[in-house]
């Protein structure tokens, strides 16, 4: 990072960011940006258990500690109920079911990402939330084999960072009730 008077040599204009919880070291991200590159795509960044995950900045509505649901009787699993936020009803789906990961611990703490989709609205479940993001697109891979199909089936693909995969989830595709 550049301190007051430093100076950006040939032209370059690089920013760090850390992402993850500062106290949680071993959790830590580091995304580098290039801004010479016009087509850097920036993400908000979340966790599922031990994957790291993000979403277009541009696709966000809010992020909030989640709120209490209504239930929905004889619903999907993946559909944990249905919010209220400034009168719209809003149906929230827990993306660890939506992708097949074991159901969270009930003690611990969920996060909400209101994300706008072709069917308007839809709040996601999560475990933590990260940073904002900014990448370029020549770290961008397609999906790699190895992933668990419902996972496959709701990512675009992977960014490469220098100590992770970011994971690049598809909001349309997440956010469908199968």
């Amino acid at each position: 990072m550049l301190t007051e008077g430093e100076e950006i040599g040939r032209g370059e204009d690089r920013r760090e960011m850390d992402v993850g919880a500062p106290e949680d070291q071993k959790n830590r991200r580091v995304a580098t940006a290039d801004r010479r590159h016009e087509n850097n795509r920036q993400y908000a960044t979340f966790f599922l258990d031990t994957h790291y995950l993000g979403v277009e900045v541009e696709n966000v509505q809010e992020v909030f500690t989640a709120k209490a649901m209504t239930p929905v009787p004889l619903s999907d699993p993946m559909i944990a109920g249905l919010i209220n936020l400034r009168g719209h009803i809003i149906m929230t789906i827990d993306l660890r079911r939506r992708l097949g990961f074991d159901d969270r611990p009930p003690e611990d703490e969920v996060m909400s990402i209101v994300v706008r989709t072709s069917d308007g609205p839809v709040n996601l479940l999560v475990d933590r939330i990260g940073d904002v993001i900014e990448v370029r697109p020549d770290l961008f891979e397609s999906s790699p084999p190895t992933l668990e199909s419902r996972l496959k089936a709701s990512i675009d693909g992977v960014y490469k960072l220098e100590d992770s995969l970011l994971l690049a989830l598809n909001t349309e595709l997440a956010s469908e009730v199968i």
